[in-house]
């Protein structure tokens, strides 16, 4: 399958256009939303978030990923296999998770170019394209290029700050949670949150911490919103109290 990664919003025409590409191109081959609200021009936030989601998908699964800020300029274009998943994207920092935590990895820099590139939509006119090459069985169109090329050796291996808000206004940070303390705390827009195993533990209208359903740390408000209730937004640090 391919597996949309994008910070396009759940509105307009960006999605449906790279989804025409895909399925011109790889019919057949399924197209999954798994984020279409990534966060916006951020590929830092955004890897904390692929590096955790990426891991429910099979072996095989190719991940169209367009957090690209710096669309048309002069970051890399590559393909990258990591542990027997494939990802196509921008050379930004939006893989540097992935490869971070893998096993195993190899990666190319695109070289293949379409009839008609525009210059600020690589999404569809590029990384579309060599997405379905893939997913139909393709080699990489490119040249094998270094791993540790690119690299954010100053970027965490977890991120103590919030990387994406839900639609029910849950606030996930980039903190793993199997890393905390068993007891650990939480400290964020001027509040300490406690940890609970989940929403009931807790009364209606109070603001916890728990470990969702894909390992990440979350501040939550039972039957609220963390983001409205508590001022929670990306980029919000937050601290592990002991």
């Amino acid at each position: 399958m391919i597996v949309l990664f994008t910070d396009f919003g759940l509105h307009g025409p960006y999605t449906g256009q790279v989804k025409a590409v895909l399925h011109q191109m790889a019919p057949g081959v399924p197209a999954i939303d798994l984020f279409a609200d990534a966060p916006v021009g951020n590929p830092k936030a955004s890897a904390y978030l692929l590096a955790v989601y990426a891991a429910w998908f099979p072996v095989g699964t190719v991940f169209l990923c367009i957090v690209d800020p710096g669309v048309g300029g002069t970051r890399p274009a590559i393909v990258l296999e990591a542990d027997g998943r494939w990802y196509v994207g921008p050379g930004n920092g939006l893989f540097e998770l992935v490869l971070r935590r893998a096993k195993k990895t190899r990666s190319w820099n695109v070289d293949w170019k379409p009839e008609r590139l525009s210059a600020s939509f690589h999404g569809r006119d590029l990384f579309a394209p060599v997405a379905a090459m893939l997913a139909n069985g393709e080699p990489p169109p490119g040249q094998p290029r270094d791993d540790s090329a690119d690299r954010r050796a100053d970027w965490p291996d977890d991120l103590s700050e919030i990387v994406y808000v839900d639609h029910f206004g849950n606030a996930m940070t980039g903190l793993r949670a199997a890393t905390l303390p068993p007891n650990a705390r939480l400290a964020g827009a001027g509040r300490i949150f406690e940890r609970e195993r989940t929403f009931s533990d807790r009364p209606p209208g109070a603001s916890f911490w728990y470990e969702n359903s894909n390992g990440l740390a979350e501040i939550a408000v039972n039957q609220g919103r963390a983001d409205r209730d508590l001022g929670l937004a990306i980029g919000t640090p937050v601290e592990i109290v002991s």
